[in-house]
C-alpha cells in the first residue's frame, strides 16, 4: 500500500504535552459547537420576539432537533474513530476510502430523516404535548428544518475527518461563519427587514437550512479538494459495507448514549406541556441554555476520539490512558463552574428570551435545579 504523508492541515496526537494535544483540539471543536448551538439560541430569541406561542412552538422541536444531532454525532464520531486509528498507522490511502463511503452513509442517513420526519410531524408532536394552539406553527417550522437534514449530516462526517487528522481549526472555521450567517439571516427573513417577506417562524427554518447547506458545501470543499482526503476510486459494494460496519461498530453505540438526552427531554417536554405552554417555552429556554453549559465537555468528548486514535494506531497506549485521566479532572472542574454559573444567573438569563413570567419563572426553576 502506498505510505502518504499526513495532510498539511493535520497535527500528529502521538506525540507532544497531553493536554496540549487535546487541548488544541478540544478549543477549536469548543468554538465552532457554539457556533452551531447559537442556531438554537438565535431562534430561540428572535422567534420570542414574535410572541409566547411562536416560542413555545419552537421549543417543542428542540427535544426532535437533539435527536437529530444525535444521530449525526454518532455517525461523526464513528467515522472519527475509524479514521484517527487509520492516521495514527498512516494508512492514508485507507483514510480515503472510509471517507467518501462516510458521506454515502450520511447522504444516506439524510435521506431517512427527511422521509420519517415529514411523515410524522403532527403525531409525533402531538405526543409530545402540542395543542391545537402550537401544533400549526409547529408544522410549519418542521416541515422546512427536515428539509436540512442531509446538510445536518454530511458535514459532521467531512469535520469528523478533518479533526481525526489532527485538524480541529478548520471544521470551527467553516462553524462559526455558518452560525454568524444563520444570525444574520433570522431577523431578516423572520421580520422581513430589507425588502424581504416577513415569514415569522419559517423564516427562522429557512435561515438555519441555508445556513446547513452553506456548511456542507464548504466543509466537502475542505475534505475534497484542500486536503485531498477523498477518493473515488473505492465505489464497490463489499468495501463500502466494510467501510460502514467499522464506522457503525463504533457509532451505533455512541449513537444510542447520544439518545439518551434528547428522549429524556422529550419526556420532560410531555410533562412540562401539562403546565401549559408557557412552561413549555420557559423549559425550552433553560434546556438552550443548559446545552449552551455542556458545549466544553462536549467538545472534550468529540477531541478525546482523534486523540485517543490516532495514539491507539500508533500504538502508543500509555499516552491514551494519561489523556483520559486528564479529560476525568478537566470534566470535574468545569462541571462545578457550570453548575454555580446556572444557579445563581438564571433568572436574567431566562428575562433576556422572554418577558413571560411563567415562561422565566419555569427557565429558572430547571436552571437552579439542574
Amino acid at each position: 500500500m502506498t505510505k502518504k504523508k499526513m495532510n498539511k492541515g493535520g497535527r500528529n496526537l502521538t506525540q507532544g504535552p497531553i493536554g496540549q494535544s487535546i487541548r488544541s483540539l478540544m478549543i477549536p471543536m469548543l468554538m465552532g459547537m457554539v457556533a452551531l448551538l447559537s442556531y438554537n439560541i438565535a431562534d430561540t430569541y428572535f422567534v420570542g420576539q414574535l410572541g409566547t406561542m411562536e416560542l413555545a412552538a419552537i421549543s417543542f422541536t428542540f427535544p426532535v432537533s437533539f435527536i437529530v444531532s444525535a444521530v449525526t454525532l454518532g455517525f461523526g464520531i464513528g467515522t472519527a474513530s475509524v479514521c484517527a486509528r487509520l492516521f495514527g498507522a498512516n494508512k492514508l490511502d485507507d483514510v480515503e476510502r472510509v471517507a467518501v463511503h462516510a458521506m454515502i452513509l450520511g447522504i444516506a442517513t439524510g435521506l431517512t430523516i427527511i422521509t420519517i420526519g415529514l411523515a410524522t410531524i403532527d403525531p409525533l408532536f402531538t405526543l409530545l404535548g402540542a395543542n391545537d394552539t402550537t401544533l400549526p406553527v409547529i408544522h410549519r417550522y418542521m416541515r422546512i428544518y427536515y428539509w436540512g437534514g442531509i446538510f445536518l449530516v454530511v458535514p459532521m462526517i467531512s469535520n469528523s475527518v478533518l479533526r481525526a487528522s489532527g485538524n480541529a481549526k478548520t471544521p470551527a472555521k467553516i462553524m462559526t461563519v455558518a452560525a454568524i450567517t444563520n444570525i444574520i439571516l433570522d431577523p431578516i427573513l423572520i421580520f422581513g427587514l430589507f425588502g424581504f417577506p416577513r415569514l415569522d417562524v419559517e423564516g427562522a427554518a429557512i435561515a438555519t437550512v441555508l445556513s446547513n447547506a452553506g456548511t456542507m458545501v464548504a466543509s466537502i470543499g475542505a475534505v475534497m479538494f484542500k486536503e485531498r482526503l477523498i477518493s473515488f476510486r473505492h465505489l464497490w459494494l463489499d468495501k463500502i459495507f466494510d467501510s460502514w460496519r467499522r464506522i457503525l461498530h463504533v457509532g451505533l453505540p455512541s449513537l444510542a448514549s447520544s439518545l439518551i438526552a434528547p428522549i429524556t427531554t422529550a419526556f420532560i417536554t410531555y410533562q412540562v406541556a401539562r403546565f401549559g405552554q408557557e412552561a413549555v417555552a420557559g423549559f425550552g429556554i433553560a434546556s438552550r441554555i443548559e446545552g449552551l453549559m455542556l458545549m466544553a465537555l462536549m467538545a472534550l468528548s468529540a477531541a478525546v476520539t482523534p486523540f485517543v486514535g490516532q495514539n491507539c494506531g500508533g500504538q502508543q497506549y500509555d499516552r491514551v490512558r494519561l489523556g483520559v485521566r486528564w479529560c476525568f479532572r478537566f470534566s470535574l472542574g468545569y462541571g462545578l463552574l457550570a453548575a454555580g454559573i446556572l444557579a445563581l444567573f438564571s433568572g436574567p438569563i431566562a428575562g433576556i428570551f422572554t418577558d413571560d413570567p411563567t415562561a422565566i419563572a419555569t427557565a429558572k426553576l430547571h436552571m437552579s435545579i439542574v
